[in-house]
């Protein structure tokens, strides 16, 4: 091959080289230029969706707070209206007037209190006998049937939670799941579930029923279930995960005040004996030695000394009860 022919070779393939270098690279910039062109795109479309994932998070949090404040307004004023004579009647389901207990208060403090005086004992004696068995003793029975009413609802109330979930994980509405707490439980729960049926049956919204279930079981547990359904309402979610979730939480508030009982069971039998000691001991030294007491029962200073006792021994028990007792 003579020289020209190989230089002329040489120089179309360094032209076509050169050529293939400038077509890549203008590939390489305009392919960059794309490349930025849709990176830019894509950050500025995320900053969007994280923006509006961040506003939809704020509003949703501003709703449940909103619902939340308003949910513990009105808990105030239910937990002030609960404390009522006529509200503790039906907390206690008992069939009575306000008017009927203060009268059956009032014969209590007249019999315990008009009987002894007449019969010779010391009207500051009477007095405090009027005022124990006419106004403490009718309002102990009350609080008493109270507590026993609402440990009976909360034994059973997390196993209405659970039938509440599987309802609803399975397709079935609030209301019949509902319907099935209401004719399945055990009163006083079955008893409670079926008046909030009866009203919400009645065009009565559930939130209101749920209201009227807190006046009449005034815990803990029935507060956050409202909360829990007030809030599923207004803001949306999944109801079953919640109410799962709250199921958790009360059979954990259950073992838990268990637990509480079973460590302060010694205690607690401490304070009875340590109660009862002086009062079994002052029946003891009156029957063996009835002169001896005679100072004590039938003197102005053995009357007073009484009175100091007994208030000593009042506020000593309610000391103790108070330090004994825990609210889970």
């Amino acid at each position: 091959m003579d020289p020209q022919t190989l230089i002329a070779l040489m120089a179309a393939g360094m032209v076509f080289c050169v050529g293939l270098l400038f077509m890549g690279g203008g590939n390489t910039a305009s392919n960059s230029k794309r490349v930025k062109k849709i990176s830019g795109k894509q950050t500025v479309g995320d900053g969007i969706l994280n923006k509006l994932k961040v506003e939809d998070q704020g509003s949703r949090r501003k709703q449940i707070e909103e619902s939340l404040g308003k949910i513990e307004e009105r808990q105030k004023s239910k937990k002030k209206k609960s404390k009522s004579l006529q509200q503790r009647l039906v907390q206690a389901d008992v069939s009575m007037q306000p008017q009927t207990f203060l009268i059956i208060s009032a014969v209590l403090a007249v019999i315990f209190g008009g009987l002894p005086f007449a019969m010779g004992v010391p009207p500051l004696f009477c007095a405090g006998l009027a005022i124990a068995m006419g106004f403490g003793f009718p309002r102990f029975v009350l609080g008493f049937l109270i507590g026993r009413r609402q440990k009976k609802f909360t034994a059973h109330f997390a196993d209405a939670m659970d039938i509440i979930v599987r309802g609803v994980r399975t397709g079935l509405p609030l209301n019949d799941c509902l319907k099935i707490i209401a004719h399945e439980s055990p009163d006083p729960l079955g008893a409670e579930f079926r008046r909030v049926v009866e009203g919400e049956s009645l065009g009565i919204p559930i939130e209101v029923c749920l209201e009227q279930l807190y006046e009449r079981m005034p815990i803990s547990e029935v507060n956050f279930f409202s909360t829990v359904l007030n809030i599923q309402k207004t803001s949306g979610g999944n109801l079953g995960e919640s109410l799962a979730n709250l199921s958790g939480v009360l059979r954990g508030r259950k073992i838990l005040r268990e637990k509480i009982k079973a460590l302060s069971a010694e205690a607690k039998m401490s304070a009875i004996i340590i109660g009862a000691l002086p009062i079994v001991v002052m029946i003891l030294v009156t029957i063996i030695s009835p002169e001896y007491m005679n100072e004590l029962y039938f003197t102005p200073t053995g009357h007073r000394n009484l009175m100091i006792g007994a208030g000593m021994m009042i506020t000593g028990g309610l000391v103790m009860r108070k330090m004994m007792n825990f609210k889970v």
